[in-house]
């Protein structure tokens, strides 16, 4: 998440136009779009990782409601949370394999309210960071009640008990049925993509091997029980120290990875965290406007001119009265005018291309 500098992006080669419903067919790509019933499918959206810890308290829960009502409001389509909070503060998993059935029922709520304000949702399976529990948590499993003596957090990536726990939790995970809509999750078109780690690092090992081998292994293990949904890594990069070198980067990394999703992979593109943070020297909204606006433009040239690049999900929005939760990065909607103006610019701009005709793919075979 942001908080390791003024501003972080996070892409993967994974990104709908806003429904007043979702309904029941599931996202799919072709070449380097995303579409649905044939139709081309634009993101407009944000990040919340604190949906399911809200939603699990009943008293806090209509901080859930208000924040889909008032980003639905301006048109925004999808949201990017947590299906996860290991060990520790109000966990969703308690020890490998046991599972608080207050918080499943918080995150059965996400989805369900999602669905009833046409929001699609990434659900993010695991932390890369100490922050709700995360690989350091499943490592410390494995010593605890694997009997295994492991020497680094990066053995969440090797070790075959680790590796066992993380598939558990996947099949927990897809198999659940909905408490409150009655639908696994694994057949609710609701949930755009599955991700399998936020910001996922393996620092012992920077040939890529451990990470690239565990990515191919989970992602196997995930579409051996669905086969529906799309996956993505949770891949990130993190821009310099100054204001310059950050726009620099900001600007040479989206172009890169639009470039390569369009000539290369030929899968589409989501920029799915960026922000900045109001903790940081010199911040004012206008500039977070600012920021805010030039990637909007990018990932919208690129979707208007038939690119990768089909939306955007920033870091992050929050309901009123979470002061306590905020990281520097939250917008609350309600009280920022100014920045959900440019949001509601951006999700009329990406809803025409929806509805475009002179947008024409060939019929090509989809890809999963």
């Amino acid at each position: 998440m942001p908080g390791k500098g003024n501003a972080v992006l996070k892409g993967d080669c994974k990104g709908k136009c806003h429904p007043s419903t979702i309904n029941d067919s599931f996202v799919e790509t072709r070449t380097h779009h995303f579409m649905v019933n044939g139709k081309p499918l634009y993101f407009n959206g944000f990040n919340a990782y604190w949906l399911m810890c809200m939603a699990s308290d009943p008293s806090t829960r209509v901080k859930v409601t208000d924040a889909f009502q008032e980003s639905s409001k301006i048109g925004m389509n999808l949201v990017r949370t947590w299906a996860f909070s290991d060990g520790g503060n109000k966990p969703l998993q308690t020890s490998p394999g046991f599972y608080n059935e207050d918080m499943f029922k918080g995150l059965d709520f996400v989805i369900s309210e999602a669905k009833k304000y046409g929001i699609h949702l990434i659900l993010s399976l695991v932390n890369n960071w100490d922050d709700f529990g995360g690989k350091k948590q499943y490592v410390q499993w494995a010593r605890d009640h694997g009997g295994q003596y492991l020497n680094s957090d990066d053995e969440f990536f090797t070790n075959v008990v680790v590796k066992g726990y993380y598939k558990n939790h996947l099949k927990t995970i897809l198999t659940r049925r909905n408490s409150i809509t009655g639908v696994d999750y694994k057949d609710d078109s609701t949930i755009f993509a599955w991700e399998l780690m936020n910001e996922p690092r393996c620092q012992s090992d920077l040939s890529g091997k451990f990470l690239q081998e565990w990515i191919v292994e989970m992602a196997a293990e995930i579409k051996s029980t669905d086969k529906n949904h799309l996956l993505e890594i949770g891949l990130e990069g993190v821009p310099g120290a100054s204001d310059e070198a950050r726009a620099k980067f900001v600007e040479k990394w989206i172009n890169a990875h639009i470039e390569d999703c369009d000539s290369i992979l030929r899968k589409p593109l989501l920029i799915a965290e960026f922000g900045k943070s109001s903790w940081s020297s010199g911040y004012t909204v206008e500039a977070r406007d600012e920021y805010f606006g030039g990637i909007f433009n990018t990932a919208y040239e690129s979707a208007r001119n038939r690119g990768s690049c089909s939306g955007t999900t920033f870091w992050q929005v929050m309901a009123e009265g979470m002061d306590n939760w905020g990281d520097g990065y939250q917008v609350v909607l309600d009280q920022n005018p100014s920045t959900a103006a440019i949001i509601a610019k951006q999700s009329q701009r990406i809803s025409s291309l929806c509805s475009s005709t002179n947008l024409e793919f060939s019929p090509v075979a989809v890809e999963k």
